[in-house]
């Protein structure tokens, strides 16, 4: 913002708007058939306030934030729909080789570095917006489209604070809007299929879950005993770097930080475990009836280090007695030379070929082991792989013993992003909501304290404190916003 008049003009008139964002959502009340007519609010001049929802025959006037990499492939994926209309894109580095195919296809939709300023012209013409950011940047611009009644679709993992998914969590139930975290498997074969065999009995008395992804990661084979963060370089003439910092504490601009690199650090990123614990631990996190975690330890971390991520690590959360569930450990193995130990008649684990490719490469590339997950109950055991990617019994002839015994899986009646826009329609709930998505986040956030500090910690459920490390207890929300972004802590 150029001035602390322009500023303060700027909050007060997204104020007015999100008064009117929250006189529609006292609507919710009512029917379907009258809530989601798209009445348009207007102020006591006449000027539009909020649009109104949107009814089943309109297309969605979406914002995309985020539109080269993994954000510009959602923006693909949800306009493929045919239910969306594009109506403004925003990414800090507009006009980076990774933007220009969207900025391309769509010139004549309006473009934006600052998602402030995007909100500020364009709320009007909103009714929903696709954050596909790195994830340090998710939660200011989720705040503030929740804010002014913008329902989300908010790529994993929520954030990268415990304070953050708490705050985003608790904004998504005040302001009644739609939400979707984008762990796109949370929508598919695996997660019919965990709810099914939950229901029935087929998964019961856990006892033991370990999820593994040992796949390259971009920072396995950097320099560990590093002492300071890289010396700064010319930031891009298409790059706003103050806004692609966001919240986050001043850092030089560095090659190393931007395009995917951001998920090597921890000041911007979460590691392998935000990144795939998502896709791997979402459907056992949610119906297992999981929740927070009262103990995580470190047990093995390779090249730990105070800046990025370890080179391997092997966390165990442990999760007590639950609605007569037994005590549960979840084993978290990521790195290439810290492979789980697999139970007899393991047999292959096949990739899901509806995973999005990684930037770099390297999945299912002649590694021993597909990201997946072994699950160890009382009577049986399952593997099963990442994003919707189905349970198996092992071994085998206990397989077939069971066959007969299994119960018919439901089909998914809609993919995770159109399972979205249907929310938005109010003909279906999203799968992943931030009340569901978030915990799962915050378990993340957990393991990472653990990482960074390399300590076990002893985490209070009910009152979601660290009571054995002042410093980690401290961590849950982050190092302080930098000045002039605080106020997305505040709405």
């Amino acid at each position: 913002m150029n001035s602390k008049k322009e500023k303060s003009r700027t909050i007060q008139r997204r104020d007015f708007i999100r008064k009117g964002a929250l006189t529609l959502g006292a609507l919710t009340i009512l029917p379907n058939s009258v809530l989601f007519a798209k009445k348009a609010i207007y102020d006591a001049r006449g000027s539009l306030v909020h649009p109104g929802s949107v009814t089943p025959g309109e297309k969605i006037n979406m914002a995309f934030c985020g539109i080269g990499n993994r954000g510009g492939d959602i923006l693909r994926t949800f306009m493929n729909t045919g239910m969306v209309n594009n109506v403004a894109m925003c990414d800090t580095d507009m006009g980076a080789p990774q933007t220009l195919e969207n900025m391309n296809t769509y010139s004549k939709v309006p473009k934006f570095k600052d998602f402030r300023k995007m909100f500020d012209k364009m709320a009007n013409d909103i009714d929903a917006v696709c954050i596909g950011t790195p994830d340090f940047s998710h939660f200011p611009i989720t705040m503030l489209a929740m804010s002014l009644g913008k329902h989300v679709y908010v790529e994993k993992p929520l954030s990268r604070t415990f304070q953050e998914s708490e705050l985003m969590m608790d904004a998504a139930a005040r302001y009644g809007v739609v939400t979707q975290m984008g762990n796109q498997g949370h929508s598919g074969a695996n997660y019919f299929q965990f709810k099914s065999w939950v229901e029935h009995g087929i998964i019961k008395d856990v006892t033991k879950v370990v999820a593994h992804m040992n796949n390259p990661r971009r920072w396995h084979g950097w320099d560990t005993s590093i002492t300071a963060f890289p010396k700064g370089q010319p930031v891009p003439d298409t790059l706003d770097w103050d806004t692609w910092l966001g919240t986050s504490q001043y850092h030089n601009y560095h090659k190393d930080f931007v395009n995917g690199q951001w998920r090597c650090w921890y000041d911007f990123g979460m590691g392998a475990l935000g990144d795939w614990g998502a896709h791997i631990l979402d459907s056992a996190h949610q119906f297992l009836d999981l929740g927070l975690p009262e103990e995580i330890d470190p047990i093995y971390l390779k090249g730990h280090n105070d800046f990025f991520y370890p080179q391997s690590t092997t966390l165990d959360f442990k999760f007590p007695a639950r609605k007569g569930m037994p005590a549960l450990t979840v084993t978290w193995q990521d790195g290439l030379d810290n492979q789980p130990v697999l139970p007899e008649g393991y047999g292959k684990l096949e990739l899901d070929p509806n995973i999005p490719p990684p930037l770099n490469g390297g999945l299912d590339s002649g590694f021993k082991l597909n990201p997946g997950k072994i699950i160890y109950s009382k009577d049986l055991i399952f593997k099963g792989g990442s994003h919707s990617s189905t349970l198996s019994i092992i071994p085998p002839d206990k397989a077939k013993e069971m066959a007969g015994k299994l119960p018919e899986i439901p089909e998914s009646p809609s993919d995770h992003f159109m399972n979205f826009l249907l929310a938005v329609k109010g003909n279906e709930k999203t799968r992943s909501p931030f009340e569901i998505a978030a915990p799962l986040s915050q378990v993340f956030c957990l393991g990472v304290i653990a990482q960074k500090l390399n300590v076990k910690l002893e985490f209070d459920r009910q009152r979601k404190k660290i009571v054995n490390h002042k410093l980690a207890n401290q961590m849950l929300k982050g190092t302080p916003p930098r000045k002039d972004w605080e106020e997305f802590y505040k709405l």
